[in-house]
């Protein structure tokens, strides 16, 4: 049995359904579950927190592996992450999947991620079968876009060409989903990003073809995007956001290949991604 941990969100939705098609039994785990009307039977909803070990020891019994994906305030406190895979070790878990992030790798000293380099080194100090996931930036982040696009066909943003290889989540859910069944993936760590690298302004142009109308693009100056971004994002994080929006890394706009390697298919362009949520903007 798989617990996923996030399962209500981006991913975790996504990898539910990708576990549950493969014919796996998957506990989805949220603090707030959706279980969906047309859920696999082969998939539980249980609510408990991450953030809280000794409560996730029920919905772990009889688990062989654990997903493990952090949100919202658990990304800046809570208990030891050790106390988690202790318990998860303790129920019979044997493999362990971490959603990460690129910046570990690019910017391993940025405040806004310690958290998660955190649980990167307890996963690691956990036992063998362990694979750590490092994302770039998600195709999704242009969700931030969809009611402008429906409102005024407009996008605004900062550093209109600027260009990142932003990666689908959908492929990020698909490799979790090997790391999780597989073997051959112990040990590992996997940077995640898309085939291509695209700046706002040809994401911009990508929404418009989809919708077959023009979309506007306006840029933004870093000190109108950092008042934008504080409507929904904390403070601690968007001076770091915005770095790596300006002025990436060359390894921030270095396409990987991981996720071709271990799915053995190319990752999917941002074209995909808006293809499949083109009702988010219409």
């Amino acid at each position: 049995m798989i617990v996923v941990t996030g399962a209500t969100g981006n991913i975790g939705r996504t990898l539910v359904r990708v576990l549950a098609e493969a014919g796996e039994e998957v506990t989805a785990v949220s603090r707030r579950p959706q279980a969906e009307a047309a859920a696999p039977s082969a998939v539980r909803y249980a609510q408990a927190d991450i953030g809280n070990a000794v409560g996730m020891r029920p919905v772990l019994e009889g688990a062989d592996a654990l997903f493990i994906l952090l949100g919202g305030e658990l990304n800046s406190h809570g208990e030891s992450p050790s106390v988690l895979l202790d318990v998860a070790r303790g129920e019979g878990v044997e493999r362990v999947v971490l959603l990460s992030s690129q910046i570990n790798a690019t910017r391993p000293e940025a405040p806004s991620h310690a958290r998660l380099r955190e649980f990167e080194r307890a996963v690691r100090a956990s036992g063998p079968d362990f694979t750590i996931l490092r994302p770039g930036g998600f195709a999704s982040n242009a969700f931030a876009w969809a009611e402008s696009v429906r409102e005024k066909r407009t996008v605004f943003a900062p550093f209109g060409d600027v260009a990142l290889p932003v990666v689908d989540p959908a492929d990020i859910a698909e490799v979790a989903a090997a790391a999780l069944r597989e073997d051959g993936h112990a040990g590992r760590t996997y940077e995640l990003t898309g085939p291509e690298v695209i700046s706002p302004r040809w994401q911009a142009e990508v929404i418009s073809a989809a919708l077959g109308e023009e979309v506007t693009f306006v840029e933004l100056s870093r000190e109108e995007a950092h008042l934008h971004m504080a409507q929904f994002m904390p403070e601690e994080v968007i001076g770091g956001t915005l770095d790596i929006l300006g002025a990436p890394l060359p390894a921030e706009q270095r396409i990987s290949r991981d996720v071709n390697s271990v799915l053995g298919r190319p990752a999917r362009p941002f074209a995909d991604w808006v293809a499949r949520n083109l009702p988010a903007f219409r």
